[in-house]
């Protein structure tokens, strides 16, 4: 079972959330009563990316204007704009002023660093390539489509300098689903982007691709696995990044090890983050969940991110996904699997897991 990279499929809301960042550029920053003094502080910022339940405007806005008051960190999960890039007419930097930077100045206006994961192939089916290219009956093993990549990751260094960089994502499951060309594609371009970002200069994001948490661990029963191929392939990583959508294999939280994130690191002392994941609060599937146990998820979570001395955490939905409002779904598309990861219903309203993430929020972040 793939993981989900959210914004491969959601990429019509980019633009959206480029008015959003707009719109809220304008609004005052909120402040927050200090939380009480007597909780245990957290080493990790918490936070999501600006998915709303339904592609519009008003949505968006919403979503943003609710989750960035309960927030200390955000992150851009970008698919790669291939065909826009590929057909010529507009150039990396151009595509990211008009498209990126709006959403990031609108973090930055809330003192946000900004975490951003560029991915490469077809988040919703980790053994494709992005539908983009599928589209156009082209491929990441093109010199060409390699360099276009190289030119967006560039750009967004250059006029948004990250704080931390991903330069492709859930790269172990990559290499077990997709034909080897394409993961050995993968590995070149992605090196190579490394020595790109090192070579402007200036401020420096800390670089990574994201391992899929699940598909090192095996997923049970299997025997774990590791993900030591990733250190070798991406020397380059300053940063571990976990994906994790560990509700497809195991039915109760408190069955996930608290090692989880930090057995991966195999004794390297990199920083961890988990740059996407959750846990649904609904039946999908062969899934039985509930949100009294997507609450408990957190709260398992919140043990693992302890334990790991986490530096970040983030879910890339704030909010459910309306499946309704983005039909027609692609043949075979495992989005409504991870549609109900949110804190609240598409409606905004709350689910039980909201008051256990605030009640995480509130502890201090450990200067």
């Amino acid at each position: 079972m793939s993981a989900v990279a959210m914004l491969t499929f959601l990429r019509s809301c980019t633009a959206l959330c480029s008015v959003l960042a707009l719109v809220g550029c304008k609004q005052a920053t909120q402040t927050s009563e200090p939380p009480p003094s007597n909780l245990t502080p957290r080493t990790f910022r918490m936070g999501f990316a600006a998915n709303p339940p339904k592609p519009t405007t008003e949505s968006a806005v919403a979503t943003i204007t609710a989750w960035s008051t309960r927030a200390d960190a955000a992150i851009m999960h970008n698919s790669v704009p291939y065909k826009v890039l590929l057909g010529g007419t507009v150039d990396a930097t151009t595509y990211v002023d008009s498209v990126d930077l709006p959403l990031a100045n609108f973090y930055r206006g809330k003192g946000f660093p900004i975490t951003i994961t560029v991915d490469v192939t077809d988040g919703l089916n980790r053994s494709a390539e992005a539908p983009e290219l599928v589209a156009l009956h082209r491929s990441i093993a093109e010199p060409v489509v390699q360099q276009v990549y190289r030119d967006y990751v560039k750009a967004l260094v250059s006029t948004i300098r990250p704080e931390y960089l991903g330069l492709a994502a859930e790269t172990n499951l990559i290499r077990d689903q997709a034909p080897p060309a394409v993961y050995g594609a993968l590995v070149q371009m992605t090196n190579a982007a490394a020595a790109d970002v090192r070579a402007l200069g200036g401020k420096q994001p800390l670089l990574y691709t994201s391992i899929q948490a699940d598909e090192a661990w095996g997923p049970p029963p299997a025997s774990y696995r590791g993900a030591e191929r990733d250190f070798q392939d991406f020397s380059f990583m300053q940063v571990l990044a976990i994906s994790s959508y560990p509700y497809f294999f195991f039915s109760d939280p408190d069955q996930i090890p608290l090692d989880y994130y930090t057995r991966i690191a195999n004794g390297r002392s990199l920083p961890i983050m988990v740059v996407e994941g959750g846990w649904t609060s609904a039946a999908v599937g062969s899934v039985q969940s509930t949100p009294a146990k997507q609450a408990r998820y957190l709260r398992r979570q919140e043990l693992m991110l302890d334990s790991a001395k986490a530096i970040a955490v983030f879910q890339l939905t704030y909010t459910d996904l309306d499946i309704s409002a983005y039909q027609p779904l692609p043949p075979g598309s495992i989005l409504p699997l991870f549609a109900s990861l949110g804190h609240v219903d598409v409606n905004f309203v709350p689910k039980s897991s909201l008051a256990t993430y605030d009640s995480i929020f509130a502890r201090p972040l450990k200067k």
